[in-house]
């Protein structure tokens, strides 16, 4: 296992931007009698949560012990509390950072695969937001997600008022980060949306792995959303059991959603 920290200049966000990386390594003892060594490497980004950063992942979650016995890369990019969604605004496209120019810095800077089977976004809370909402915003580049815990509060921005009082973020926050609140519904940041413009194109929609803690308080819009996938035709994997909102659910859902990806 390789683990960088890294720096470089991302024209979409119009700064210098950090992300963490932690690589397999083929020479680790037992790589000659693993299966997963006998195919191309995988490749997953990995989206932090609300309030987080790039090296969440590393610090809270066994990534190299997974990248060695799984045979994949780990890609984290710092979102900031940005969703992962694009706004108007300059340097912040972050939908487009993250499903675009960061995908083509770490192809050409590591020479990995350019192919969609060996591409997979995961995320937890925001970033399952994130990672779902970017895989279907470039399903050509992803051919799965890993949604852990996915902040999906779309359900609940629409009924959003300026004088609400919301202890985590403020009215004018959700508003700077998904646009006109009452038009959220037909916004390409809100995943349905994303999910029946494909549908209505015919074009092949990402596997989708979602978890969610029955403990967790984002359970109800994660059930929400299954739901909708299952009325939309939408294959969908879904675990539900015990657990919260943390790292303790995290980590074993990332263990269970690769064993899943690599069909173990």
């Amino acid at each position: 296992m390789a683990h960088l920290s890294g720096t470089f200049y991302s024209k979409t966000l119009a700064r210098p931007v950090h992300y963490t990386a932690v690589l397999c390594n083929d020479n680790a003892w037992g790589t000659e009698t693993n299966p997963h060594y006998k195919r191309e490497t995988k490749n997953v980004y990995l989206l932090h949560g609300y309030s987080g950063t790039d090296t969440d992942w590393f610090t809270n979650a066994p990534l190299g012990d997974l990248a060695n016995r799984f045979n994949v890369n780990f890609f984290m990019p710092a979102g900031e509390n940005s969703f992962y969604l694009d706004r108007p605004e300059t340097g912040f496209k972050y939908c487009q950072y993250t499903g675009e120019e960061f995908i083509e810095y770490t192809r050409k800077t590591f020479g990995l695969s350019d192919k969609r089977e060996n591409t997979v976004i995961g995320g937890l809370s925001m970033g399952g937001f994130g990672a779902l909402h970017t895989a279907l915003a470039y399903p050509e580049t992803f051919c799965a997600t890993l949604a852990l815990s996915s902040a999906l509060i779309t359900y609940g921005v629409k009924d959003m008022t300026p004088d609400m009082d919301n202890p985590v973020a403020n009215y004018a926050y959700y508003k700077a980060m998904f646009g006109e609140p009452s038009e959220i519904e037909t916004s390409v940041n809100n995943p349905e949306v994303l999910v029946k413009n494909l549908v209505a194109q015919k074009r092949e929609i990402p596997a989708i792995y979602m978890a969610v803690g029955t403990e967790d308080f984002l359970l109800e819009p994660n059930k929400r959303f299954k739901a909708f996938l299952d009325e939309q035709n939408v294959p969908v994997t879904f675990f539900t059991g015990p657990g919260v909102h943390d790292f303790v659910f995290w980590r074993a859902q990332l263990e269970a959603g690769l064993k899943w990806l690599l069909g173990e």
